[in-house]
């Protein structure tokens, strides 16, 4: 009997661990296939904001889906950086992410009428699946140091506090639940980063936690192919419709080729400001490539159109500019930025060559071909190919 114990006792510890304490995050880990599948269910909930501001294209609708992104968003950050910090591969470490999971399924489904008379269930779904956020950042409080103890408390109570105010939102009119939702989503914002910024001794960003905003933001990405498949899918299947949406998914593509050329898989400066920087500004561009998605399915149904309405081609476009600014803005805060800035500065555009040299096509020498890789650098793109003339008389004398 007690060789029976103890047996069940080795196999609860081995499947049944406390979560890791703090300060021992683990700098050098895999993302695990969970974590995928955690993003999975996360970008479901964006899909279905993405389709209702495809829907409702107005100010308001705007209005909804950055009050409803933002609050995807914070979720999605605190079970990533929960997982980051303290997450474990064993069944109660599962079990963490399971319950989050569960506690997202009913979000999503209210996302559709949140602004309106699903309103009281979508708040009351997003202050239960804060209250479950709490419960497991809670979780790791046992074994805790007092080095952390006062800012894992901090982050607590904010949690909770966000969890009251969100249920206390559902008794509000329509007319100023989204003002009041949109108030709360920058409350927590500045919470985060003051917390992320203060607490000590500061949070690593490991190479892990890297390659998971990469993942989410490649996952976001297949929003703007949904959108096209979706237009196309309700279109008459003609060149210049498949023309547009194939344009349409060369935008996307533009966007995935500049994040990871100039911000992908780069760590930020090991700083306070850095790090808090880094984590924000990865807000806007999902964000903004979400909305690009949205606007995919009207663009494509207004091929035969004369004109794109405006709606459509604002969005699309202040979209492109919001996730180029963003990728702009996170270019700031990495380390790279000190280190390779030949990368992100500009190259100046090369004095042409006299016209006796060559009046064929000139052909880039190899240390100016980095400006293709750069979109400031468009002054070379101008000189890249440009055929050199002599004069008007001598270009007839050898004729």
């Amino acid at each position: 009997m007690p060789e029976a114990f103890e047996r069940w006792a080795r196999l609860r510890r081995l499947l049944w661990q406390p979560p890791r304490p703090h300060g021992e995050q683990p700098l050098e880990r895999a993302v695990s296939p969970l974590e995928l599948f955690y993003d999975l269910v996360v970008v479901v909930l964006v899909g279905e904001a993405a389709h209702h501001l495809s829907a409702h294209l107005s100010w308001r609708g705007l209005a909804e889906f950055a009050a409803v992104f933002t609050l995807i968003w914070i979720v999605w950050l605190n079970g990533s950086l929960y997982h980051d910090l303290h997450g474990r591969e064993d069944a109660r470490g599962r079990t963490a992410l399971l319950v989050q999971i569960l506690a997202m399924v009913p979000l999503g489904a209210f996302i559709p009428k949140a602004s309106g008379s699903g309103g009281f269930a979508f708040l009351v779904s997003a202050a239960v699946l804060f209250a479950v956020l709490a419960l497991v950042w809670l979780s790791t409080e046992r074994g805790t140091s007092a080095e952390y103890r006062r800012s894992s408390q901090v982050f607590v109570g904010g949690t909770i506090a966000c969890a009251a105010l969100l249920a206390a939102q559902a008794s509000l009119p329509a007319d100023t639940r989204v003002a009041v939702w949109l108030l709360l989503d920058l409350l927590n914002l500045a919470g985060l980063s003051v917390m992320i910024g203060t607490a000590s001794p500061g949070l690593t960003i490991t190479p892990a936690l890297i390659e998971r905003f990469g993942l989410f933001t490649i996952i976001v990405l297949g929003e703007t192919v949904l959108g096209v498949v979706d237009g196309l899918a309700h279109e008459s299947a003609d060149a210049l419709t498949i023309a547009v949406g194939l344009v349409a998914v060369v935008i996307g593509f533009g966007v995935w080729w500049t994040y990871f050329d100039f911000v992908g898989r780069r760590p930020p400066r090991p700083t306070r400001a850095a790090t808090v920087h880094w984590i924000i500004a990865h807000l806007p561009l999902p964000a903004a490539v979400t909305a690009m998605g949205a606007a995919m399915p009207g663009l494509v149904e207004h091929a035969h159109h004369g004109r794109t309405p405006a709606t459509i081609a604002w969005l699309l476009c202040a979209a492109t500019v919001v996730a180029l600014a963003a990728a702009m803005a996170l270019s700031a805060s990495l380390e790279a930025w000190r280190a390779d800035r030949a990368l992100y500065r500009p190259a100046p555009a090369p004095a042409p060559a006299p016209w006796w040299e060559s009046s064929a096509w000139h052909l880039p020498s190899p240390d100016r071909l980095h400006c293709l890789s750069a979109l400031p650098s468009w002054p070379c793109w101008r000189s890249l190919g440009r055929r050199r003339h002599p004069p008007d008389g001598e270009r007839h004398g050898r004729e």
